[in-house]
């Protein structure tokens, strides 16, 4: 090949034999294959962390309370009072200890428990055969055998016991045919049923007119006293093969 001393027309190179000749099209870069490339290894990795993630941590339960209110969310609590078993393993419950502020007697179905100070009443944690009844129809029973004049003053609202949703009311009876205070009972009668066994909490004593000053601090429609120290020992029930809280 040749050159021209001013350089106008002319190009450095390689000769090459006379013919026609056709250049091979160079492919450009390939950007959508590799931005295609990258979103699959990016969603592939994410989807890795995400089971390994699962996998590592433990899923977090979602409680609809009531009736399913999980459990403490710290390790189980400290039991500080005795706890009374069925001799055939039916249920369990907590009751006061004996020679602190009640005298207490157990008996073949549960605890009775006599709040020796303040107003005095008298707290019941036991088990019913349910026989097929609701908890509503077993509070209706015991009421009607213990308490035959009483008169309902209230539903409790959610009424819980053992953690397992039931029925709950408040009752007053006037024992001696009297309408006036000195005679006036109030009654608390909560029950829940599982396994056709009703558990039963209730509590009877004098009518305490809870006010600002008097009562458990928050207001409380319950006018007990016996009441104030009822909550405890509620939820501490438990059925057979119930876990362990």
């Amino acid at each position: 090949m040749t050159t021209t001393s001013d350089g106008a027309d002319s190009f450095s190179g390689y000769a090459v034999p006379a013919g026609d000749y056709r250049a091979r099209r160079e492919r450009g870069p390939a950007y959508f294959v590799t931005i295609g490339l990258w979103v699959i290894l990016l969603v592939a990795a994410m989807m890795g962390l995400s089971v390994l993630a699962t996998r590592i941590t433990p899923t977090s339960t979602t409680y609809h309370c009531p009736p399913d209110c999980g459990r403490p969310p710290t390790g189980l609590p400290v039991a500080i009072n005795p706890r009374f078993f069925a001799q055939d393993g039916s249920f369990s419950v907590s009751y006061p200890a004996s020679g602190t502020a009640y005298d207490v007697t157990t008996e073949p179905n549960g605890v009775r428990a006599e709040l020796n100070i303040g107003d005095g009443g008298t707290l019941r944690l036991f088990s019913e055969p349910a026989r097929g009844r609701d908890a509503r129809r077993v509070a209706a029973d015991l009421k009607g055998q213990m308490f035959p004049d009483a008169v309902t003053s209230y539903e409790l609202p959610n009424a819980i016991l053992g953690y397992e949703p039931g029925y709950g009311e408040v009752a007053d009876d006037w024992p001696k045919g009297t309408t006036t205070d000195a005679q006036h009972l109030r009654i608390i009668l909560i029950v829940a049923v599982k396994n056709d066994l009703a558990l039963v909490a209730g509590a009877v004593g004098p009518f305490h007119q809870f006010g600002p000053d008097d009562g458990p601090g928050p207001p409380s429609p319950a006018n007990l006293d016996i009441a104030k120290d009822m909550g405890k020992y509620v939820n501490s029930f438990m059925w057979r093969g119930d876990p362990p809280r």
